[in-house]
């Protein structure tokens, strides 16, 4: 797992959101997720760097779609809003259980 993983990893294991069940590295399809709760139909992934080449945001875009389409909710974060707002980074999570 990356740092910003290991964060958010930390503070959603073991039903401290909302009760809700987490798991990490969880296949979905055609993708391996980084977080996926199954009661809300929510995925989250945390993006670093190399997310952000035209290439990388079309290819997550297409992953988006795909995963959207089998009817689940997807969030992204960078990894700096991980780390600059942890905080507003779970309280978004919270929103979408």
């Amino acid at each position: 797992m990356t740092e910003a993983e290991k964060l958010i990893w930390a503070k959603i294991r073991a039903k401290q959101l909302k009760g809700y069940q987490f798991y990490r590295q969880k296949n979905i399809g055609d993708y391996i997720v980084d977080f996926y709760c199954p009661a809300a139909k929510l995925i989250i992934e945390l993006d670093g760097g190399q997310h952000y080449s035209p290439k990388a945001m079309q290819e997550d875009k297409n992953r988006d779609n795909y995963l959207q389409k089998l009817g689940f909710k997807v969030l992204r974060f960078s990894n700096s809003e991980v780390f600059d707002n942890t905080q507003e980074v779970l309280e978004s999570i919270y929103k979408h259980l």
